[in-house]
């Protein structure tokens, strides 16, 4: 019988947080450095030196082909620090963190079998590391990423800045949400198990937003969806924990936003535009709306607006959401150094474009204090 990790689970470390234990790696030092005489000299071979496994069992959401994307995206962005030099061993004491993260979904990945993360170390400069992390199970790759780290402060002192601000309600709306879960603490899910793959808990709260802007005339390209999150517990794990546990949350609510910008015209109606939800399990990746949410009230078809698009025609229907697949991922890390996802952080969704089969998600997320931190594009196919 297939077991879901290479190693048996250690016991939860109760000095991290619930996220801090399901990204968890474990280093595989199989192969120890062997001696080789090759053309009359000695040669020291390492093999394997940069292999990984999951510690403990990953999730697989219910209905969903693989696991929960979120988390090999953030447990291969782990492997990829763990090769980094240290700050005390790099160049002038540098520090590198990560600037962009390309990812693509290859196959869908089985939460029963371990998998394991090999890191190549493309490049290693003065300026620029880059890394790319196979995952693979049973010996296939099931996802790639290459990774790029920059030594932090080689962008110069003098460089342009400008950054998109976040809705200029939302911090009051999380204020609000906050301030009803006091008089209603039954809606706080239980803390996961970290090593039960069918636990019910889960590692973050959120409290999810409608779209921010409720003129029923826009697009659907217009449309926009805001959550705040934030991880359980305290991240004791530095800079890198923070940032892989943006890149865990990264992948959640993504899939479905290309398609939920169409069945949306219901909350642009509502007079409460922010609405409070704790996530369930399921929700990590596709929240439960119904289509009486979305259609009552709203006109039949889009609004007579998109008549006067060039890409998008009139009359379209509520589109019916099948099986739908992640194909890509992109992180682009704005500002690391202001990540705390220990703290309330703000999504905010849109879908630029779709047609084909396919649709693009754009993702942006801020701190609590207003700071754009990261930009997330995806690519899903229905």
């Amino acid at each position: 019988m297939p077991s879901p990790t290479l190693i048996r689970p250690p016991p939860v470390d109760t000095s991290k947080s619930p996220v801090e234990n399901m990204m968890e790696l474990t280093r595989l030092n199989i192969i120890e450095p062997v001696h080789t005489r090759c053309c009359g000299r000695s040669q020291l071979l390492m093999l394997w030196q940069d292999l990984f496994t999951n510690t403990r069992p990953l999730w697989h959401p219910p209905n969903a082909r693989g696991i929960y994307g979120g988390a090999v995206i953030a447990q291969c962005l782990s492997a990829a620090f763990m090769t980094l030099p240290s700050p005390s061993s790099a160049n002038n004491n540098v520090e590198y963190l990560p600037h962009s993260m390309h990812c693509y979904f290859v196959l869908a990945g089985d939460s029963e079998i371990p998998i394991i993360y090999s890191v190549e170390r493309i490049r290693d400069g003065r300026s620029f590391l880059t890394r790319t992390v196979q995952a693979k199970q049973k010996g296939r790759c099931i996802f790639t990423t290459t990774i790029s780290f920059m030594a932090e402060g080689s962008g110069g002192k003098d460089a342009l800045t400008h950054g998109w601000d976040m809705h200029p309600g939302a911090v009051q709306a999380l204020q609000e949400a906050l301030k009803e879960d006091q008089s209603h603490p039954d809606r706080t899910m239980p803390a996961p198990n970290p090593n039960d793959s069918d636990s019910q808990g889960v590692p973050f709260e959120s409290k999810r937003l409608n779209i921010v802007n409720k003129d029923q005339l826009l697009l659907p390209q217009q449309r926009r969806f805001q959550s705040w999150l934030k991880c359980r517990g305290e991240l004791k794990g530095g800079l890198p924990a923070h940032l892989c546990a943006m890149a865990y949350l990264s992948d959640r609510w993504f899939i479905g936003t290309s398609v939920r910008v169409h069945r949306g015209r219901a909350h642009f109606l509502a007079p409460q535009i922010y609405r409070n939800h704790v996530l369930s399990l399921a929700d990590l990746v596709e929240p439960d709306y119904t289509d009486t949410e979305f259609n009552a009230g709203a006109p039949e078809n889009v609004s007579p607006a998109a008549g006067n698009s060039v890409n998008t025609p009139p009359e379209q229907s509520g589109s019916k959401m099948g099986m739908m697949v992640s194909l890509d991922h992109t992180i682009y890390f704005h500002s690391p150094r202001d990540v705390k996802m220990d703290d309330w952080t703000l999504s905010e969704m849109e879908s630029p474009w779709a047609s084909g089969g396919k649709g693009m998600v754009m993702q942006r997320i801020w701190n609590k204090k207003g700071k754009l931190v990261a930009t997330c594009v995806q690519e899903v196919c229905d």
